[in-house]
């Protein structure tokens, strides 16, 4: 019984030590020709038409066969719309290309070689180590030679794949090539027209050259003969001339300028009486002629009654409106000889009544007064703010000179106007039925630019802005403010007439 005890240990030991050798043995055999970078096999997979798929392939980048005919679809397309000398440059970089591309077809030849070689060796391993194992084991080996076996042809297929790839990466270095070198001789060619046509337009550029020449020196010759001929003529002038007694010539010659000088001063004071006599006849024909008015019929200008005769300064005078059929409406303080439009004298008729010697003369403007270029777009930007400043000098208050001269800042906002003086404020009134602004009429040099404002009863201004532009643009501006407020801002008297 203790024989046998110990026997079987030692059958046992020796079975166990057969199996170690034989597994030892199996891997020493695979990993002297292969060496696996995991210790298991890949992971594949079977796809359709019983074919391996390696996982780690189909993350692979594009195959090389679409990106050669991606890269020459593009080549070709640009080949219009190159130069010689840039079709040159492109079709050599492809050249270049397809050799890099060569060399990377033989590396990826090489590389499936080794894959071949590794398989081989690999199936060897397996059938040695099929032939030693039994049971499960040995199905696994067939598992695993039937993978071998068909990474063999997939590898088969690859290869026929790079062969087919590089037979045409061959093909298109040939194209390449030769496309290069029929690029390098139309280069050759066109660079040969081009010199020729460089030597022609030098030869016609000479021939011009030399053209200008002898005609500029045709001309300097023809020059210094008239020259010639004008000095000849001079100097026979000067010998007749000394031959005919100088002192008379010129006794005569003071004589006939006395007469000429007498004669210009009879044709002026004639021209002159005639102007008179002319006018004294217009003015017996229509007394209107006995003044003119003076001024352009656009928004900024200046009117001023001229008299041809006598003085009117004592004569009563009255500015009017004429509206549609032919009324007219009184600009109430506007007696002055001097009128500015304001813009809503735009598209009116303007007439004015001088009473001379207990007769009355009309005389009005030659055509409806127009609006100024671009002040209604300067008029729309301004609106576009809250408050609008202006720079302008009070001239009177209430009705009485304004002492100080400084300048002031003129506010119109949309709900209300204010006039300061730097911190203070002299007034702040919102719009209302009491508030009146026009342009001003009281006359004087600086009409055009001036304007009167009342803000309430007993509170008026008279301001004199920077320019005419500034002037009309504030009345523009802060009535279509007060039209917003539904308030109608005009001028004194203008109120019944807003809507005609």
């Amino acid at each position: 019984m203790r024989a046998i005890q110990i026997g079987v240990p030692q059958m046992t030991r020796v079975i166990h030590d057969s199996g170690e050798s034989i597994q030892k043995e199996a891997l020493a055999m695979v990993s002297s020709d292969v060496n696996f970078p995991k210790g298991h096999f890949p992971d594949y997979k079977i796809g359709p038409n019983n074919q391996i798929i390696d996982p780690e392939e189909t993350q692979e980048a594009v195959p090389l066969k679409e990106i050669v005919a991606k890269e020459t679809a593009q080549l070709l397309e640009q080949r219009r719309r190159l130069s010689v000398r840039d079709l040159k440059e492109k079709f050599e970089k492809g050249l270049s290309g397809a050799s890099k591309l060569s060399e990377e077809a033989k590396r990826r030849e090489a590389a499936s070689l080794d894959r071949q070689v590794l398989l081989k060796k690999l199936r060897d391993v397996l059938d040695t180590l099929k032939g030693r194992v039994a049971g499960r084991n040995r199905d696994d080996a067939d598992e695993a030679i039937s993978l071998v076996e068909a990474l063999a042809v997939q590898l088969t297929q690859r290869e026929g794949e790079l062969i087919y790839e590089k037979a045409e990466v061959k093909k298109l270095a040939s194209f390449l090539k030769q496309a290069t070198e029929d690029a390098r001789k139309v280069a050759e060619e066109e660079r040969a027209l081009a010199l020729a046509e460089i030597e022609k337009a030098r030869a016609a550029i000479a021939k011009v050259e030399k053209g200008l020449q002898e005609h500029d020196a045709a001309s300097s010759s023809r020059e210094k003969e008239e020259i010639e001929g004008l000095k000849k003529e001079v100097r026979e002038a000067r010998r007749i001339k000394m031959l005919h007694q100088p002192s008379k010539v010129m006794d005569m010659e003071f004589e006939l300028k006395a007469l000429r000088t007498l004669i210009a001063e009879k044709n002026q004071l004639y021209n002159q009486l005639m102007k008179e006599l002319a006018m004294i006849k217009r003015l017996e024909e229509d007394g209107s002629d006995l003044f003119e008015l003076e001024g352009s019929d656009t928004l900024g200008s200046q009117f001023c009654i001229i008299p041809r005769f006598d003085d009117i300064t004592s004569c009563p005078i009255q500015w009017y409106r004429v509206i549609s059929g032919g009324n007219r409406n009184l600009i109430l303080g506007a007696t002055k000889p001097t009128y500015a439009p304001e813009p809503f004298d735009v598209g009116r008729l303007l007439q004015t009544d001088i009473l001379l010697n207990s007769e009355k003369v009309t005389i009005q403007t030659m055509g409806p007064i127009n609006p100024a270029a671009g002040l209604e777009r300067y008029v729309d930007s301004l609106m576009k703010r809250t408050d609008v400043e202006f720079n302008v000098v009070v001239t009177q208050m209430n009705g009485n000179d304004y002492s100080s001269n400084s300048v002031h800042a003129f506010h119109i906002g949309k709900m209300r106007i204010k006039l300061r003086k730097g911190w203070s404020t002299k007034a702040r009134e919102s719009y209302s039925t009491t508030m009146k602004l026009c342009g001003s009429r009281g006359g004087g040099n600086a009409a055009a630019t001036a304007v009167f404002w009342q803000a309430r009863k007993g509170l008026s201004y008279t301001l004199a802005f920077e320019t005419d532009r500034d002037r009309n643009a504030a009345i523009m501006l802060a009535r279509k403010f007060a039209a917003n407020c539904n308030i109608s801002l005009t001028g004194p008297g203008d109120e019944l007439h807003a809507s005609s």
